[in-house]
């Protein structure tokens, strides 16, 4: 059974397609003036579901061509983005080419990124194969690449054409992307919904398990609620900035530790506890529901101790992000579990929660 949720922003109206056995139903969703079909893709993912990806695809009549990109977050930069442009234009790919990116949240930002550029803009497929890109970055169009002074600093909106979330991938993957991917599904209940916060807490077991009910059910809810905040808010000039829970802290320690050594989904899940922390010194976030946060983040598989990185090393990094104004840290904090806010927060605290959540 296939589950639709619909996106409509202006950049674009589009459906996320959630079911198991996708894969094989790609031809679908290729626009019928479709030139020809490019699948992006890495030797990981590749061995694994490139040849149904293709089979399916080939269905359409159309030249299908296949680009392999290494794999990892490392290789997240403009020295491998070219390479996609090198074979759409080795190739001869015109502007009613179709990209396929065809593998994680790396492999989506940069489909997307180098769709968004090539030739002024081409159209592009998401299909997501690990959990956390498939409740996070293949949904709503921010693409980008990372530069060595900050992570996703570097990108553009594109929307894709759709989204093709195979549940059936999911068992091929790590634990450890399995915890990083749920830390981005209990993301959505502490912004935005209590009771998808208080199911994840009950749920927490099944959910590790990959048991297929509980899985579905957190794609579906995650996809509903990040369709919510981009319709409202495309470009992220105001409400969407809420989505970046941790990602302050998070993309401090990605930058820190190197890109690769935490996954993005551990960085962040870590970074939710540190952002609890400074709710509860600037907003009045109870103390009760810090160790919640903490709990469940540790109940999913994902750090909750960040890495000794030093305060001032710290700080500078993350005012390399992009909600900084004015050379101010705007971070995202909680009121209440279900609520969040942007905004500044006094030095002394920041400082105050790395003294009590750095190793």
């Amino acid at each position: 059974m296939t589950v639709v949720v619909d996106v409509d922003t202006p950049g674009g109206r589009y459906p996320i397609h959630i079911g198991a056995g996708r894969l094989d139903m790609l031809d679908a969703s290729v626009p019928a003036d479709a030139t020809s079909i490019v699948v992006v893709t890495n030797p990981t993912v590749g061995a694994l579901y490139a040849e149904r990806a293709l089979a399916a695809l080939q269905r359409t009549g159309k030249r299908v061509l296949r680009i392999d990109l290494p794999d990892g977050e490392v290789y997240k930069d403009w020295q491998t983005l070219n390479l996609i442009f090198d074979g759409l234009l080795e190739n001869r790919c015109d502007r009613r080419a179709l990209l396929v990116a065809l593998g994680g949240g790396v492999i989506g930002d940069m489909v997307g990124f180098s769709a968004s550029v090539y030739m002024r803009g081409v159209r592009f497929l998401q299909v997501p194969t690990t959990l956390l890109a498939q409740v996070d970055s293949s949904v709503g169009g921010k693409t980008a690449v990372n530069h060595p002074l900050g992570k996703n600093m570097i990108g553009a909106f594109h929307q894709p054409v759709a989204v093709e979330i195979d549940t059936g991938v999911l068992r091929t993957l790590p634990d450890r992307e399995i915890s990083a991917g749920l830390a981005e599904v209990i993301k959505y209940g502490l912004i935005l919904d209590s009771e998808f916060w208080n199911w994840c807490e009950a749920n927490a077991c099944a959910l590790r398990a990959l048991q297929p009910e509980a899985v579905s059910h957190a794609i579906r809810r995650s996809c509903e609620l990040k369709a919510q905040v981009v319709g409202k808010d495309e470009r992220e000039s105001g409400l969407r900035a809420i989505l970046n829970l941790g990602h302050t802290f998070g993309h401090a320690i990605e930058s820190g530790m190197g890109y690769g050594e935490w996954l993005h989904g551990e960085a962040v899940g870590c970074g939710m506890v540190q952002a609890a922390e400074l709710s509860a010194r600037v907003t009045g976030f109870p103390a009760a529901d810090v160790q919640r946060v903490r709990a469940l983040v540790a109940g999913i598989g994902c750090p909750v101790v960040a890495p000794d990185l030093g305060d001032d090393r710290w700080l500078a990094l993350m005012q390399v992000d992009k909600k900084t104004e004015g050379g101010e840290i705007k971070f995202v904090l909680m009121p209440r579990i279900g609520e969040a806010c942007t905004r500044t927060a006094p030095e002394a605290a920041v400082r105050d929660v790395l003294r009590h959540t750095v190793a």
